[in-house]
């Protein structure tokens, strides 16, 4: 494992918290000699994020459209920044380029980027883990919703099984080391 794709929230959002999980996971990154790829951006956890693992020593690969690009949005200290054409290039680099996916808090693009992840491994195009960093349960409502999924026959328990909520950083990492992607989907004609 070399490089973890997180995606969170470009606001710091309303709770200390969030940015105090924001800042942890930075320095457990840093000192794990694990790369953060992430979008790009300066502000927000985004922000605090790159920051906060380059200050530790870390490394910050950004992957950013160019049209935000072009709006200034880049964070200007990233180790390493690409920009490509468009958001759906953006996410499939940064799965393309990173061992694991987690989500910070965030918003609708934050919970798009990661349920597309979660959703490409269980049709065979993302072998990365997927985790929900679920910080003061900011994520409970959305784990009700997969148990439902899955409750009522839209998700499998076995899939169900590959996709964490958690706010502990060693049970993120110990599924990570243990995770096998899911198997590939077959249907009967």
């Amino acid at each position: 494992m070399k490089r973890i794709a997180v995606y969170c929230g470009a606001a710091m959002g309303n709770d200390q918290a969030y940015q105090t999980a924001t800042i942890t996971l930075a320095h457990y990154l840093a000192t794990h000699n694990l790369e953060l790829v992430y979008g790009g951006g300066g502000v927000g956890l985004m922000g605090l994020l790159a920051n906060e693992v380059l200050d530790a020593g870390g490394r910050v690969q950004g992957i950013m459209p160019k049209e935000p690009y072009e709006r200034s949005a880049a964070f200007p200290r990233l180790t390493n920044l690409k920009i490509v054409d468009n958001m759906a290039i953006r996410k499939a680099t940064m799965l393309t380029l990173s061992d694991a996916c987690i989500a910070l808090p965030g918003g609708p693009g934050t919970l798009e980027e990661i349920s597309e992840a979660f959703s490409w491994a269980r049709i065979g195009d993302n072998p990365n883990p997927c985790i929900f960093f679920n910080v003061n349960g900011y994520y409970d409502p959305l784990q009700t919703m997969f148990d439902n999924m899955t409750e009522k026959g839209f998700l499998t328990v076995e899939d169900r099984e590959k996709l964490l909520f958690s706010d502990s950083l060693d049970e993120i990492f110990k599924f990570i080391a243990d995770y096998q992607p899911p198997k590939i989907r077959t249907y009967v004609k």
